[in-house]
């Protein structure tokens, strides 16, 4: 029996949460106030970089406040937050290994949440090195966090069906609301007062996720605990086998970006990240070129997993344009559109919550579109929600292209743009992404299912590498020009995936 078995409990107390295992609730809140934390973050993460190092705020009283940036380019920026969005999404691999071979999903969760919650602590230090030391700890903890906390909701519901679902459904929520106010909390303290108090209060949240997951450890039951049947001293030596093989990797990336900082690999973090993007993509193609030919599968096994690698391409080219909430979207919204208020300047990051917001109204609303249309034969099928999510999202930015075509300093322009934009964006993402986990879940060999989900996150991974890339070409290009491109090249992938959506359905066979 693990640690975490003894510490944490092995029988589920008595009570319900809306129905559902009281331990629901345990993992809703403890979900909700990391991604408070995360989306919070985010809010600022670009805004900060590309601040003056000397910004000055005045305030209606008339007090003044030094609130400086980092004071980095547009594209430098850009780089770094497509690096670090996409290292969250990588390192739920080994995450997800570590809770199955390990610790189990619980003590991953928890010793995840307090590594994030460092992370935030150390970014609220005014500290150049401390900054980016705090992204790192923050990678860190969401890749032991992010894939197991989910992975704990399922244990609660072990009869399956659509109880299971519909606690998922119930989850989810606790996702968006978390998304909903982190950015108005930190974008409040951050942009108003001090970046470092917004990164701080990031933080807070997290602790206070972890608080309520250890009251509550309790009506979990055996949810999460490690299932290995291997004698303790062998999980020991795979224990100090991977952490020694981690610290190796750690070091080796540690040597390689002194090298690169003083000089002596002549590497911009632009190069870094176009470079990282494309040796995911060649890994990615070698892995399913070897699953074909060498897996062993049979031919209706191989067109299954052919569909998932054309689902992977969509999803990355989905993400690479959605994620630029974080870039594009954010720079536009702090130079170009008018956030007065009746004297009041609404800080740039509390549009970031439109997004969930629209989420929390439209997903049930979704939900029930699609039970309606299974009812009368005729719900989409996959491949044709995903061509219609990237369609929904090429709107969005025709639209933003449309209000950002006379926007300047000198001429800002109505939020509502923003607005409009994140609306059939939400649209877009409600008809591709809840899809993806259901499909890969069916499409995948028995025996594949666990690597064909880390293909999924790295789909993720790659669409929010390449969108940090492409929100700093705000450097060279003019916002109407970089949305118009965007739009166009999302919208012929939307295009493609519609044509090719009768073809792909087959290749599924019987499966919806």
């Amino acid at each position: 029996m693990s640690t975490e078995s003894a510490t944490m409990g092995s029988q589920p107390s008595e009570g319900t949460f809306f129905g559902h295992p009281r331990g629901l609730a345990t993992l809703f809140f403890t979900e909700m106030w990391e991604r408070f934390s995360y989306y919070g973050m985010r809010a600022l993460l670009t805004l900060f970089m590309t601040a003056a190092t000397t910004n000055v705020i005045t305030k209606g009283d008339g007090s003044i406040i030094e609130n400086g940036g980092l004071g980095l380019d547009v594209a430098t920026a850009g780089a770094i937050y497509g690096m670090y969005t996409a290292l969250v999404y990588i390192l739920a691999l080994p995450g997800g290994w570590v809770a199955d071979n390990l610790w189990g999903q619980r003590k991953a969760v928890w010793v995840g949440g307090w590594i994030i919650a460092l992370g935030h602590f150390t970014m609220a230090v005014p500290n150049t090195r401390m900054f980016f030391l705090g992204l790192v700890f923050i990678i860190l903890g969401t890749g032991l966090l992010k894939p197991n906390v989910s992975t704990v909701v399922g244990e609660l519901y072990p009869e399956g069906g659509a109880r299971r679902d519909a606690g998922f459904s119930v989850f989810y929520m606790g996702i968006n609301l978390g998304a909903f106010f982190g950015p108005l909390v930190t974008g409040f303290l951050g942009e108003g007062y001090h970046w470092h108090w917004g990164f701080g209060a990031a933080g807070v949240g997290m602790v206070l996720g972890l608080i309520q997951y250890r009251m509550g450890a309790g009506y979990l039951g055996d949810a999460g605990l490690l299932k290995s049947t291997d004698a303790p001293e062998v999980i020991k030596a795979r224990e100090k086998k991977f952490f020694m093989t981690f610290f190796s990797v750690v070091a080796g990336i540690a040597g390689f970006a002194f090298l690169v900082s003083n000089g002596t690999i002549p590497l911009s973090l632009t190069q870094i990240a176009q470079y990282l993007g494309y040796s995911v993509l060649i890994l990615v193609a070698g892995y399913f070129v070897y699953v074909w030919t060498a897996g062993g599968h049979t031919v209706e096994e191989n067109k299954k997993m052919g569909v998932i690698f054309w689902l992977f391409i969509l999803i990355a080219i989905f993400w690479s344009g959605f994620e630029q909430a974080g870039t594009s979207l954010n720079i536009f919204a702090r130079d170009l559109t008018d956030r007065n208020i009746m004297g009041w300047l609404m800080p740039a990051s509390f549009l970031q919550s439109v997004n969930a917001m629209f989420i929390i109204i439209l997903a049930p609303l979704f939900g029930s579109l699609w039970i309606a249309l299974e009812k009368i034969q005729k719900n989409p099928s996959i491949p044709l929600k995903a061509g219609m999510g990237l369609l929904g999202l090429a709107m969005g930015f025709f639209v933003l292209a449309w209000g950002a075509a006379n926007a300047s300093p000198d001429n800002l322009v109505s939020p509502a743009w923003l607005v409009v934009t994140y609306f059939l964006h939400t649209v877009g993402e409600l008809c591709i992404s809840p899809i993806g986990l259901s499909a890969i879940t069916k499409l995948s060999p028995v025996n594949r299912v666990g690597q064909m989900m880390g293909i999924w996150f790295v789909g993720a991974a790659l669409g929010n590498l390449f969108a940090g890339l492409i929100g700093g070409s705000l450097v060279d290009l003019e916002a109407a020009a970089l949305f118009r491109t965007v739009a166009m090249i999302i919208g012929s992938a939307g295009i493609v995936a519609l044509i090719a959506a009768p073809q792909v359905r087959k290749l599924m066979g019987n499966l919806r």
